[in-house]
C-alpha cells in the first residue's frame, strides 16, 4: 500500500486552530449533565431533532447558501453521519449508560480515525500519536469508570456505532474538503440530519404532553452552544488540522464531563479519577506535540 507524506498544512497548524477546535468537544462534554438535569426523560429522538433541525434552519436562513453539484449528496451523507444517525445513538447511549462508560467508549475515536485515515486518505499516523491515543483511552477509563458502572449492551453498541460514524465523517470531510465557510457547511448538514430525524421522532416518540422551562433551556443550550457554534468550530478544525490531531481533541469531552459531574452534580472525584485526568491530559498534549513534527 502506498503511503503519502502528511500534507504541509497538517504540520503547520497553529495553537489557535487547536484551541478553537477544542472548544467543540469541550461543549459536548456538558451534554451528559444537560441530558440528565434539563431534558425530558427517555426521549432520545426528540432531543436529537431539537438539537439539529432548529439550529440548521437558522444557519441556513442566516447564510443564504445552498449546496451545488455533488455537494447535495455529500452534505446529506455527512449530515446523516454527524447528526441524523449520530445524535439519536448518542442520546440513546446517554440515557442507558453512565456518562463515564459512554465517555470511555467515545475516547476510542482517535484510533478509529487513524485506521480510516490509513485506508481512505493513505495517511499513516505516527506510531507515537497512536500510543498517545491509547494512553488517552486508558486515562479516560481511569477517570470515568467506577465500580458501580453498569454496561448496558444496547447502550454500549449504540455508543460504539456513534463513535465510528463520527470518525467516518471526519475522514470523509477531510477527503472532500470544504467548498464553503464552516457556518454554511454546518447549516447544510444540520438541516439534512434534522429533516431525517423529524418524521422519525413524530412516528416513534410523538409530541410530549408538556415541556417545562428547564427543558427549553436545555434544548436551547444544546442547539446554540453545543451544536451550531460547536460544529462550526469543529468543521473549521477539520479543514485546518490533521484528522488524528483533531480527533485527539475529543479527549477533552470526557474530561469536561467528569469535571461537570463533580462541580454540578456533586459527584466525588477520587484519586484514581485525578490520575486518569492527568494521564488523559498528558496524552492529549503529547499527541498534539508529536503530531506537529514533520513526517
Amino acid at each position: 500500500m502506498a503511503v503519502i507524506a502528511v500534507p504541509r498544512l497538517a504540520r503547520t497548524h497553529t495553537v489557535s486552530d487547536l484551541a478553537l477546535a477544542a472548544l467543540a468537544p469541550v461543549s459536548w462534554g456538558t451534554t451528559y449533565v444537560v441530558t440528565a438535569t434539563l431534558l425530558p426523560a427517555d426521549r432520545p429522538l426528540l432531543a436529537a431533532t431539537l438539537r439539529a433541525l432548529p439550529a440548521g434552519l437558522v444557519l441556513l436562513a442566516a447564510t443564504r447558501r445552498l449546496p451545488s453539484g455533488s455537494w447535495w449528496w455529500r452534505s446529506a451523507a455527512l449530515g446523516m453521519l454527524n447528526f441524523g444517525a449520530f445524535f439519536p445513538l448518542l442520546f440513546f447511549a446517554a440515557y442507558r449508560l453512565p456518562g463515564g462508560v459512554a465517555a470511555t467508549i467515545g475516547s476510542v475515536q482517535p484510533l478509529v480515525v487513524a485506521l480510516l485515515s490509513l485506508a481512505v486518505l493513505r495517511i499513516r499516523p505516527a506510531r507515537a500519536v497512536l500510543c498517545a491515543a491509547l494512553a488517552g483511552t486508558f486515562g479516560v477509563a481511569l477517570m470515568a469508570l467506577t465500580a458501580q458502572a453498569r454496561l448496558d449492551p444496547l447502550g454500549v453498541a449504540a455508543m460504539l456505532t456513534a463513535t465510528s460514524l463520527m470518525g467516518t465523517a471526519i475522514v470523509l470531510a477531510k477527503k472532500w474538503g470544504q467548498p464553503e465557510a464552516p457556518l454554511v457547511m454546518t447549516g447544510w448538514q444540520l438541516t439534512f440530519g434534522g429533516l431525517v430525524l423529524a418524521p422519525l421522532t413524530l412516528s416513534v416518540e410523538g409530541v410530549p404532553a408538556s415541556v417545562t422551562g428547564e427543558n427549553l433551556l436545555g434544548f436551547a443550550y444544546l442547539g446554540v452552544i453545543g451544536t451550531a457554534a460547536a460544529y462550526a468550530l469543529w468543521f473549521r478544525g477539520i479543514d485546518r488540522l490533521p484528522p488524528t490531531s483533531l480527533s485527539l481533541l475529543g479527549l477533552t469531552n470526557p474530561m469536561v464531563a467528569v469535571l461537570a459531574g463533580f462541580v454540578i452534580l456533586g459527584q466525588t472525584l477520587t484519586g484514581w479519577q485525578a490520575a486518569g485526568f492527568a494521564v488523559a491530559l498528558g496524552a492529549l498534549i503529547a499527541g498534539q506535540a508529536l503530531g506537529r513534527r514533520p513526517a
